[in-house]
């Protein structure tokens, strides 16, 4: 049911008032709050269908509709990771709920799509002052602290849905929520589950091992994968610079990943026919799988000072692992991305320069958060991401240096990481 109010004096009134609440539009749009140490996303699952890709044959593409549903639907399956320099990356750890920790042979060191829909929802229950209100106009999301106190003002929610990194291209206008307030009582424990997550894949760049996983990149036809006019380049293993592809599976080494450039980390297991379409002659891997996941993470994400394409824009991101296997930059009908399969921006930052790293999701049902984390220039930081399918949320957290990334954690420490903090921000999916 739309308001009586037109959409230009609704998007007036919530620039309005999400000024008030400290948050402002900068050059290019986007819009800014205060930092946090914390961002969760509630209602994160979902269900409904995208285009899975069934078939690459040359230059073209089929699709065929795939039904999803689930509390982390649709990222309740395989996942990759990407990170996109300047960015050193330290350690990185995955660990699944109610496993042990998988005992394998380390590795050693050897070897500007856009989209969206215009709707509002208008709510029949009252706002009180201080309630979180979210509106989506035409696209552009907005969500603030609510400082009004009657008369019949509108207040809308909805979600926002936004393009992703068609040729690494990552600009986009997030939205805002509020922090949650310090003076509120304690909230229950987050359950986590119980017993123990266990590790399914470590890399530490300081000790050159890697157990569990694989480095990717976007080199194929270089020493693996291919390439070719239609298609571009495929998946290929990254070359431990990761300037280059290789033959065979390499170790990142100790050193920033340069501006502009990506890597992929998949797990150590090799597609074979159970992957679904994949493109013929890529590099192609299982994601790391799980309906509830935990990542740490130990990384910097220096300034470099350039200006060009892409360059002091770092990133770390989650897609649907058939993004890559097929084709992450290119044909929109060789991917299921533009359909709503499943991205989630972790830290981003959106234009060189910027201290401000975003986090957004990207799929049927999105959003994002006008809340940021501090870019980490100067020092390294710990990072955990946990995809809760028992309480149907997903949960961003810095953490105290002290973390360590060992073989399980613990149900109860897992819950701490999803727990509020005095700087945390709530971003309800989807209402």
């Amino acid at each position: 049911m739309r308001s009586h109010l037109t959409v230009g004096a609704m998007l007036a009134s919530v620039a309005t008032v999400a000024a008030n609440a400290g948050c402002a539009a900068d050059s290019l749009n986007n819009w800014y709050c205060s930092a946090v140490d914390s961002i969760a996303y509630t209602n994160f699952g979902s269900s409904g269908t995208y285009q899975e890709v069934t078939s690459i044959n040359g230059g073209s593409c089929t699709q065929g509709e795939k039904a999803y549903g689930g509390p982390l639907a649709p990222l309740n399956g395989e996942v990759s990771w990407h990170f996109r320099g300047p960015l050193v990356l330290k350690q990185f750890a995955v660990y699944t709920l109610g496993s042990e920790e998988k005992k394998r042979n380390i590795k050693p060191s050897l070897h500007e799509r856009r989209h969206g829909h215009a709707h509002l929802h208008k709510r029949k229950e009252k706002r009180a002052v201080g309630d979180i209100v979210t509106a989506t106009i035409d696209g552009q999301v907005v969500t603030w602290v609510n400082e009004w106190a009657g008369g019949a003002a509108p207040t809308p929610a909805a979600e926002v849905e936004d393009g992703g990194k068609s040729g690494n291209s990552k600009a986009y206008k997030a939205a805002s929520s509020a922090p949650a307030s310090d003076d509120r009582k304690p909230a229950a424990p987050i359950n986590a589950g119980k017993g123990k997550w266990g590790r399914q894949a470590y890399y530490n760049a300081q000790a050159g091992t890697a157990d569990g996983l694989t480095f990717l990149n976007h080199f194929g036809g270089d020493k693996s994968g291919v390439f070719d006019y239609d298609l571009g380049n495929s998946l290929s293993y990254a070359s431990k610079d990761a300037l280059s592809g290789c033959a065979s599976p390499e170790v990142l080494e100790d050193k920033m990943i340069p501006d502009n450039v990506e890597v992929i980390l998949m797990s150590d297991k090799k597609c074979n026919g159970d992957c679904g379409a994949v493109r013929p002659g890529t590099v192609a891997y299982h994601g790391f799988e799980g309906e509830s996941k935990l990542f740490l993470l130990e990384l910097s994400m220096p300034l470099t000072g350039k200006k060009g394409w892409n360059e002091d824009m770092p990133a770390a991101w989650i897609l649907n692992a058939a993004i890559p296997r097929t084709l992450q930059y290119g044909k929109p009908e060789c991917s299921c991305w533009k359909t709503g399969c499943g991205e989630f921006d972790v830290l981003e930052i959106l234009d060189s320069g910027n201290t401000r790293a975003k986090s957004t999701l990207h799929g049927n049902i999105s959003g994002g958060d006008s809340y940021y984390f501090n870019r980490p220039t100067d020092g390294l930081i710990k990072v955990a991401v946990v995809f809760n399918a028992l309480t149907s949320s997903a949960h961003i957290k810095i953490l105290d240096d002290d973390v360590e990334f060992g073989p399980t954690v613990d149900a109860t420490n897992v819950s701490k990481f999803c727990e509020k903090s005095a700087k945390n921000s709530i971003f309800t999916l989807g209402s």
